[in-house]
């Protein structure tokens, strides 16, 4: 019992430091933001070549005193990581040192393929809450005020959230808990359209395929549900033009934080919803090209990210496999991180084609942007000329309408001799952990570059 309480309160001790201050964070001038981001990157490079075998090795290998690498332009003197390895071989990117005991261990979904496993410190987990200060502002102002706004939390029971939400209860002593009321992603929309009108919650979270799922099944019906004050999407992706539908059609802001298993904290909306803040002193972020080199401002390209606080499992110059590109211009909320662009997929998104055009998800959705039938879609490459093509509609002769129209287009987008086969799909289909890809090609990756989408 004395133990337990001990434990808490090292728990809440370590969450109220982490906290402290982190609403101005965001604003602080780009000079003492960039001291804290640079002091965090020779914290966690010398924990790395002194308790973390990769690391340890490469330093050693290459000759190189951990000490110089003190900033950002230094860091790219690490090379990119190998996902695959890193896959493969988690143990040899996970500390032996005294701060990685007890470290907690979490896994990727693995929908784009092998599951990655990441081990995260104990301290870091609990400073997660604090930090998380940073994010909360623009959702307490869009949600009218209010210190602890209702939700309604839409998705899987995972592991990932049983452990966080087990390792916070067993080691704090948390005075404000989340409103919360978690409704498992099976549930039919009809069952989660009462949920919304029996709550009247002020936030709904949810996977970004979800929610396109769930509003555009709403739009086509023509029902109507107490709209929530914010809607805010997180996992995945929202498909192009989703955000800007739902904003216009049911007059709900749309906000969406960036995170992974890798980094728990790596961007977030603000009330301008412009891109993601990016958390520069928690989690360093390069846009990088087929060459690995990093692109120009304004560029799209591969997402390559540093984990700066977690001391277990340390990725440095991590690809973590999205598509996106950092602002040119700063956000007009005043706000002094970098700004990431909304995710524009994921790198299995893109479609190579045998002419040599790589062809971006969102090409594919303006194909079905105007199709109120359409409720979801889902185009497969099986092959460089073979593709799949699923559809969602209410029901068959929504379908045949649908895929008629969009057929002769389609053609246009992947060239005349492309081969596409259509099915329905009569109801919703997400992954075993409840993400859904719209544009997915099965082809082996080849050193094609991330393109711009279409403007």
């Amino acid at each position: 019992m004395i133990g337990g309480l001990a434990r808490r309160t090292y728990g809440n001790a370590v969450i109220v430091a982490s906290a402290r201050g982190q609403r101005r964070v965001p604003f602080q001038p780009r000079e003492r933001l960039e001291r804290r981001r640079d002091a965090r990157i020779r914290g966690i490079v010398g924990h790395a070549a002194a308790t973390v075998p990769h690391y340890r090795e490469w330093f050693r290998s290459q000759r190189i005193d951990p000490r110089e690498i003190s900033g950002p332009a230094e860091l790219r003197q690490l090379p990119i990581l190998d996902r695959e390895q890193v896959r493969a071989e988690p143990e040899r990117f996970l500390s032996d040192g005294r701060a990685a005991r007890g470290a907690l261990s979490f896994s990727t979904s693995g929908t784009t393929g092998t599951p990655l496993t990441a081990h995260h410190d104990r301290r870091s987990l609990l400073a997660n809450i604090g930090w998380g200060e940073r994010e909360r502002g623009p959702v307490i102002d869009l949600c009218g005020g209010s210190f602890r706004p209702s939700e309604v939390y839409v998705g899987y029971e995972t592991s990932t959230f049983k452990k966080v939400s087990a390792f916070y209860a067993a080691n704090s002593l948390l005075p404000v808990k989340p409103a919360r009321r978690f409704v498992p992603l099976s549930e039919p929309v009809e069952r989660i359209a009462e949920i919304l009108d029996e709550e009247r919650p002020d936030l709904l979270v949810g996977y970004g395929g979800w929610l396109d799922l769930f509003f555009s099944t709403l739009s086509a019906r023509g029902a109507r549900v107490h709209p929530p004050k914010l809607v805010m999407y997180m996992g995945e992706a929202l498909p192009p033009g989703s955000r800007e539908r739902i904003e216009s059609e049911f007059g709900i802001p749309v906000m969406s934080r960036y995170n992974a298993v890798e980094a728990f904290k790596i961007g977030f909306y603000c009330e301008r919803r412009t891109g993601f803040h990016v958390h520069e002193d928690l989690c360093h972020v390069r846009i990088v090209g087929a060459d690995g080199e990093d692109v120009a401002t304004g560029r799209s390209g591969s997402i390559v990210i540093s984990n700066l606080v977690n001391r277990a499992t340390v990725l440095l110059n991590y690809p973590i496999g999205d598509v996106a590109s950092i602002s040119k211009s700063p956000c007009p909320c005043g706000r002094t991180f970098q700004v990431l662009s909304e995710l524009e997929g994921r790198l299995e998104d893109m479609i190579p084609l045998a002419d040599g055009r790589v062809i971006h998800p969102r090409e594919v959705w303006q194909v079905f942007k105007h199709d109120p039938q359409v409720l979801q879609y889902r185009l497969v490459q099986h092959e460089p000329d073979r593709f799949e093509l699923e559809l969602l509609t209410e029901d068959e002769a929504a379908f045949s309408r649908a895929r008629d129209r969009a057929m002769p287009e389609l053609l246009r987008l992947l060239g005349a001799d492309a081969k596409v086969a259509t099915h329905r799909r009569a109801e919703a289909e997400l992954s075993a952990g409840g993400k859904y890809r719209a544009v997915a090609s099965l082809l082996p990756r080849g050193d094609a570059e991330p393109v711009s989408p279409p403007r």
